[in-house]
């Protein structure tokens, strides 16, 4: 017999050489919403985009990248 189970969302990003994961606010919020979301707390996020989804250990993951301080 087949079930169905829904995968954990893992959203990641990086600040000053640090890995920070962040929990999923709500699950029916788009990787989108979730950006939004949470660059009202991490500034760093406003001009972030979205990597992913990938899927790794039961969870899909997806990562945000800062395009502060890149050049060319």
């Amino acid at each position: 017999m087949l079930t169905a189970n829904t995968l954990e969302r893992i959203f990641t990003f990086r600040d000053k050489e640090t890995d920070i994961k962040l929990a999923d606010p709500s699950p029916s919020f788009s990787p989108e919403a979730v950006l939004n979301f949470y660059a009202q707390t991490y500034p760093i996020l406003t001009t972030a985009s979205i990597e992913g989804p990938v899927i790794n250990d039961d969870a899909v993951q997806y990562k945000f990248v800062s395009q502060i301080g890149t050049k060319g």
